[in-house]
C-alpha cells in the first residue's frame, strides 16, 4: 500500500492519498487547503482515484472537498451524523476569520461495520464519535488478510486525543471510542492521524496520558 501525506496552511491539517500498488486505484482522505498537493500527487504518481473519504466534517478537513470532486469526478462519503457540521462549512470558517465556500453535497453515507474497496484494499469504516458525532476510523488493508493501518482523523494523535470543546465533541464519547475501536487492534497497527506524526496502537495504549 502506498499512503502520501500532504498538509498545508493555515490549519496544517494531514490529508492523505493511499493506493493499491498492484492497480493503482486510489482514495483522498480529508480533501482541506492541502488538496492542491493531494491532486498533485495522483498527477505525478498516476494513480486513479476512486472515492473521496471523510473522516469527520470539521473545517479543516473538508474544505477542498469541492476542488478535489470538481477534479476528479468520485463520489464523496460522509458519516451521517456529521451532516450538520458539514453543512455549515462556511459558517465554521467565519468563526476563524475564513472565507469558505459550501462544499458539494456527499454522495453516499457509511453504514456501520461496512466495508468499501479500491484495487486489493478494504476500507473498513469504524463509527469512533467523541470528537464530533460523525467520526469515523479507515482502517486499511489488504482484502483477506488481517493487518489495517489506521487513519483516525482527529480522535487520537501521537501522545493526545482530539478536543471535544466543540459542538457535538464529549470527552467520555471519544475516550470509549478510542478504547473500543481502536485499542482492539494490535499494538503494531500504524495510526495516521489528522494533525501530527505517525504514532502506532503500542506507543498510544502504553504512553499516552489522557488513556492511562
Amino acid at each position: 500500500m502506498h499512503v502520501w501525506t500532504t498538509s498545508a496552511p493555515p490549519f496544517y491539517k494531514n490529508g492523505y492519498v493511499v493506493a493499491c500498488e498492484r492497480t493503482r486505484h486510489a482514495i483522498v482522505i480529508d480533501p482541506g487547503d492541502d488538496v492542491s498537493e493531494q491532486l498533485a500527487v495522483v498527477k505525478r504518481e498516476g494513480v486513479s482515484v476512486t472515492m473521496i473519504l471523510l473522516t469527520h466534517a470539521h473545517l479543516d478537513h473538508v474544505t477542498g472537498v469541492g476542488a478535489a470532486k470538481g477534479a476528479l469526478g468520485v463520489p464523496v462519503w460522509l458519516h451521517s451524523d456529521d451532516l450538520f457540521l458539514y453543512e455549515r462549512a462556511a459558517e465554521q470558517g467565519r468563526m476563524f476569520g475564513l472565507h469558505v465556500n459550501p462544499q458539494p453535497k456527499p454522495d453516499r453515507f457509511y453504514v456501520e461495520g461496512e466495508s468499501l474497496a479500491f484495487g486489493d484494499y478494504v476500507v473498513d469504516i469504524r463509527h469512533t464519535p467523541g470528537h464530533c458525532p460523525g467520526g469515523v476510523c479507515l482502517a486499511i488493508g489488504q482484502a483477506g488478510q488481517d493487518g489495517r493501518e489506521l487513519f483516525v482523523g482527529d480522535t487520537l494523535f501521537a501522545g493526545s486525543i482530539g478536543r471535544t470543546d466543540l459542538p457535538g465533541g464529549d470527552l467520555e464519547t471519544l475516550l470509549a471510542s478510542i478504547r473500543n475501536e481502536l485499542f482492539v487492534y494490535p499494538d503494531s497497527t500504524l495510526v495516521h492521524s489528522g494533525h501530527g506524526p505517525d504514532t502506532t496502537i503500542g506507543e498510544e495504549r502504553r504512553g499516552n496520558p489522557f488513556l492511562q
